[in-house]
Parts: structure tokens; sequence; C-alpha cells
């Protein structure tokens, strides 16, 4: 064999001497000192002598579901196990995560440590809040020790975010709604908070459909509460709507006032048609927006244009409409004999609408900029005296 072979067996030979070496001291020392979760091992750190120890038997809590907006909190346990005293302080935590009982209100030292003696405990509360737009949640808050084996112990909190509160249905509808007749409907409002909701009141914004619109609420039976996932509690909403609203469209938002124990409000619309014994056709009549549609029209040329009233029912023949208000001004509206149709068992009444040439420039278009034009009608009916149609109008150059 020769010189150069030898030497490559002689350093072989080593490199596998050593490399069992290293792994029987590997497995010596797996034997003898047991790894924990959160312990860090920290080459060199003197524990010969007395030193704290820190053990903490619950790291990990899941809390199940939180409201957008709500709080919560959980309480951790550091024991002390060692021979010396312990010393706490606070680490980083994620966004929406907190650690308290470090200042001295609740037990800490002035420069912000908490002090646990060897054989006693400490108690650590991570706070979390619910964010939008829900879902689930980890979050996670670190505390720093003196323990040389476990200088810092993670604490981790997990669960679902789900809304504060939630409707259902989500929007009121009352589809029969009648100038005459009134209508029932109800929703059930289901919460998600600490403590089952309180509530103060609930109201309809708007002062001339508000004393039309009677509202209660009361708690849900606990099955119901017990069939929504993750709903600690919920109340529902009855709504009576009374007769004497105007004909047309309903587009009203209830909101109701709660605690839980935080403020909150919901916000739940309501919406409708009311009807009755007079009903506008025509061109540019749009029964789903339920108002005239005239769109831009030129200052130079005008329009002229023509829409039905219809009235049926025991007072047919008592409706005879005359005009009290019209928006824009420059709108001339007249309302010409009515004539029944068929075998008499509606009227028909033609209301013609003229936009001169020469009018000035308005916007009426029924958007957020232009508000809706009206021609307002007192038509002689018992039930409903009085006939707004909203116009969506806009006069250019």
């Amino acid at each position: 064999m020769t010189l150069e072979r030898l030497s490559a067996w002689r350093v072989a030979a080593v490199a596998v001497a050593a490399g069992m070496l290293v792994g029987a001291a590997g497995a010596a020392l797996r034997r003898t000192t047991p790894w924990s979760i959160g312990e860090l091992g920290i080459p060199g750190a003197d524990v010969s002598g007395p030193a704290p120890r820190a053990a903490a038997p619950e790291t990990r809590h899941t809390f199940g579901t939180i409201g957008t907006g709500a709080t919560g909190s959980h309480e951790f346990v550091v024991e002390n196990s060692g021979n010396a005293p312990l010393t706490l302080r606070k680490g980083t935590t994620s966004c929406t995560c907190t650690v308290a009982d470090f200042d001295a209100a609740t037990g800490g030292a002035p420069d912000g440590t908490k002090e646990v003696a060897p054989g006693e405990t400490a108690r650590i509360r991570v706070q979390w809040q619910g964010k939008p737009p829900g879902g689930p949640f980890r979050q996670q808050a670190t505390v720093l020790t003196d323990d040389p084996r476990r200088p810092e112990i993670v604490f981790t909190v997990e669960g679902t975010v789900v809304p504060t509160w939630r409707a259902e249905p989500d929007l009121i509808a009352l589809p029969r709604l009648s100038a005459s007749s009134g209508e029932r409907a109800t929703a059930d409002v289901f919460t998600y908070g600490t403590e089952p909701p309180s509530v103060q009141e609930a109201v309809v914004d708007d002062p001339e459909v508000a004393p039309l619109v009677s509202l209660a609420t009361e708690p849900l039976p606990a099955d119901t509460i017990a069939a929504a996932t993750g709903a600690t509690g919920g109340f529902r909403l009855t709504v009576d709507v009374k007769p004497g609203l105007p004909i047309g469209p309903l587009r009203e938002v209830v909101r109701v006032s709660f605690t839980m124990p935080e403020p909150f409000v919901a916000e739940i619309p309501l919406e409708g048609t009311v009807g009755g014994d007079l009903v506008m056709a025509g061109p540019g009549w749009d029964s789903a927006r339920q108002a005239l549609l005239l769109g831009t029209v030129s200052g130079k040329t005008g329009l002229r244009t023509r829409v039905f009233l219809t009235a049926k029912g025991p007072h047919r023949e008592s409706v005879r409409p005359t005009v009290r208000e019209v928006v824009p001004e420059s709108l001339q509206v007249t309302v010409g004999e009515g004539s029944p149709i068929g075998t008499g068992g509606v009227v028909r009444i033609p209301i013609d609408i003229v936009v001169p040439p020469g009018s000035r420039a308005v916007n009426h278009l029924c958007s957020q900029q232009g508000p809706a034009g009206r021609i307002v009608l007192v038509t002689g009916h018992p039930d409903s005296p009085e006939f707004t149609i909203p116009v969506c109008v806009a006069v250019g150059p």
C-alpha cells in the first residue's frame, strides 16, 4: 500500500471515531437532560448554585369565540420550582395582546418586574381584542425570566373572532305594506359577548315615520341561542307598522342600543313598499324604485310626458287629485279627468308633466348630489289623502 493511501485510511478512521464519540455524548445528554417546551439551553449557564426555575403548566389557551371589538382575558400561572427568587418581566406581544399584572397596582414592582419566591406562583393575565374582519385568531405574549434554563415563556391564545351581533334575517322586509292596514315582522339578533345583552332602546330615525312604527324587544329562548353556533345571548326585535304611511317606498334603519357590558348599536334595515288603492303607471315610472325617471332634459328643447294615476277600491270615484307642491318649480303639472277602464273597477287619471324650453338648470337626479324632486297630490281618498310622486330629473343647458 502506498504512503498516500495509508494516510487517507488513517484520516477516515479518525473521522469515524470522532463521529461515534459525538453521537454517544449526545445520546447521554438526551438521557440525562430532558427538554421542556419553551425551555432554551444556554451554553455556559451557571446552574450549580441556588437558581430559580420557571414552570408553566399551561402556555396555550383556546377561548372559543369572541365578538368583533370585544375583549377577553385569561390568567396563566408561572411557578418557581427552584431555590432562588424568580424575576419576571414583560416581553413582546402580538398586535392585539397585552400582558397585565406587572404594574404596582397589580402586585408588580416599580421597575415593571414581578418577583416569585421559591415554591410560590404568580398569575399572568393576558388580554386580547377581537379585530375585524373576523375568522381564526392566534396571538402570543412573551414573559421574560431570569431562569438560565428558560429565559422566556411564550403564552398563546387562540380561537375565532365572530361578529359582535348578527341579525337573522339581516334585513326586515315588509312585502304586504298598505296605507290602510298595518304589518308585523320580527328579526332575531344573536350576540357574542361575555354577557347576555341588555337592551336600552330601539328607534327609527325618521321623525315622520317613527310615530307609525312600534318597536319591542324580548330575550331569545335558550334553545334558539344554543342552535346558533358561538352565540352567547340574543334578543328578538318585533316591528309593528301602523296604518297611515304614505304610499311609496319605505327605506328606514332600526337602531337598537344594548350593552354586553360594553355599549353596542345594532343597525337593521327596514324596507318595503307601501301600497294602496292608488298606483302609478306610464312611461318613465320605475316600480322597483317607486319613482318617475325623467333623466337629463335639455333646457333648450324641454320635455313633455304623460303618466297615469290609477284608483281602485270602493273610493275610486272620489279620487280627484289636485297639485299641492312641485319640486323643481319649473315642472308644469296638469291633472286631467279620470275615466273608468274595462268594467269600471279601476279609474285612470292622466297627469301631464312638462319641462318648458328655457327652464333653468337644476339637478334632482335622485343622487347624493341631487336629491329627488317631487309632485305632491291631494287625492280626496279617505285612506290616502296625499300621494307623493318622487321625480328624478335634471335640466341641463
